[in-house]
Order: structure tokens, then C-alpha cells, then sequence
């Protein structure tokens, strides 16, 4: 009687076991996704930031321009 319990809580135990492994394998997946997602957007942040660099960089340059005429004109703010 004793050994047929034993059989069973191990029976359990090895059920149970199977359920975590498998909800390890699910939450990994899920992880490596957000990883892939979090990676995606900081590559979205790398590139908003050089979009930024370089409009920054031409709206120098057409200040520049700007006082430029400004000054051949002899327009003075």
C-alpha cells in the first residue's frame, strides 16, 4: 500500500514537473520576444536621434543663409 502511494505522489510530482517545464519554455519565449522588441526600439532611438542630428545640422545652416541675405540686404533685426 505504502509503495503505490509513493508511486502516485511520484506520478504527481513528475506531472507537475512536466507543467513547469512548460511554462518555463512559454515565459522564455515570451522573454527572448520583448529582448527582440526592446532591441527593436532602441535601433528606432538610434535612428530618430540621427534624423534629429541632421535637421538640427540644416536648420544651422539655413540660419546661416538667413543672416547671410540678412546682411547683403542690410536688414538688421
Amino acid at each position: 500500500m505504502t509503495e503505490n502511494l509513493v508511486l502516485e505522489m511520484l506520478r504527481t510530482i513528475r506531472a507537475d514537473l512536466s507543467s513547469v517545464r512548460e511554462t518555463l519554455r512559454e515565459h522564455s519565449l515570451r522573454f527572448s520576444e520583448l529582448n527582440s522588441a526592446v532591441a527593436g526600439l532602441r535601433r528606432d532611438g538610434a535612428g530618430d536621434a540621427e534624423v534629429t542630428a541632421h535637421l538640427n545640422v540644416r536648420v544651422d545652416r539655413l540660419r546661416d543663409e538667413v543672416d547671410r541675405i540678412k546682411r547683403r540686404l542690410e536688414i538688421v533685426d
